[in-house]
């Protein structure tokens, strides 16, 4: 069932469209006004993809109402095409970034050991190199996704049992609360045009993720952030085990600690995250 996307009031429709009025005019459709806030229910019906993309680069919660609730979800928990492309489209940008990333670390204070390690995998085939980035990103978004899944929607969740979150039974929908809110990974696409592989950029990067993850889950399961914060930083040290788990085995364990490549921005950002809010408590005599 919609809902009102200010103040989560229940609707039954979130626009009125009238037959015979003109599209170009902007007539055909009238939007549905809440009865319990006064206000429109939904305005993203009437706005493009643009404006829905910066709404959630700027963590708007009415977007994610939007898209969650009033656009996304579906009745049996099914995945919506468009975000089967959307994960597909990520999990490829992903593979690129991550194998640029490495290969540029050849020659950048790497030991000799990994150094001809990186250039052994270099001078492998390109379909071997491609397949396996693609093992290495898609394995490590597959335990991201899961480790946020088992405690959102399994009845042996730690935060179940301990009452810090009610059992979600719609495991397909968490998921896609995380693509939506990961699509922040496409801004290097901007490298096309600007050289983005510099520190800053990729802190901020994973900050901007992190961020959009919390903001997400708090929005989809009706939680404080500190329950969406436990959950994205499980799923982000999940991801950021695995990663460095399958570059040891090819001895690469040493390529996260020199650049922040996709698999272990999420955990650093997120580390990053925790030491400031310890600070910032120990400031306030909290810690």
């Amino acid at each position: 069932m919609p809902i009102c996307i200010e103040c989560r009031y229940p609707v039954k429709t979130l626009y009125t469209e009238y037959a015979g009025a003109g599209e170009s005019s902007g007539q055909g459709v009238r939007l549905t006004v809440c009865k319990n806030c006064g206000r429109f229910c939904d305005k993203y019906v009437e706005h493009d993809f643009v404006v829905l993309f910066i709404d959630l680069v700027l963590i708007k919660p009415q977007v994610y109402r939007h898209l969650l609730h009033n656009t996304l979800m579906r009745e049996r928990d099914q995945f919506d095409p468009s975000i089967i492309r959307l994960g597909v489209l990520l999990l490829l940008f992903d593979v690129y970034l991550t194998w640029a990333r490495i290969e540029k670390q050849t020659t950048v204070n790497l030991t000799d050991s990994h150094s001809s390690n990186v250039l052994r995998l270099a001078e492998q085939p390109i379909v071997v190199q491609y397949v396996f980035f693609l093992i290495l990103c898609a394995v490590s978004t597959v335990s991201f996704h899961l480790s946020i899944r088992f405690l959102t929607s399994s009845p042996f969740s730690p935060l179940k049992l301990f009452g810090l979150l009610p059992f979600y039974p719609r495991p397909n929908s968490v998921s896609t609360a995380l693509l939506v809110s990961s699509s922040t990974k496409l801004f290097p696409i901007l490298m096309v045009i600007w050289e983005y592989d510099v520190p800053a950029a990729a802190r901020s990067l994973g900050w901007a993720v992190v961020a959009n993850n919390v903001e997400a889950l708090k929005i989809l399961l009706d939680c404080g952030y500190g329950t969406a914060a436990i959950l994205a930083a499980v799923g982000a040290i999940s991801r950021w085990l695995v990663g460095r788990g399958i570059l040891w085995m090819v001895g690469l364990e040493g390529v996260d600690t020199v650049g922040d490549s996709g698999v272990a921005a999420d955990g650093k950002a997120l580390w990053a995250l925790v030491e400031l809010g310890r600070e910032w408590g120990g400031r306030l005599g909290l810690g």
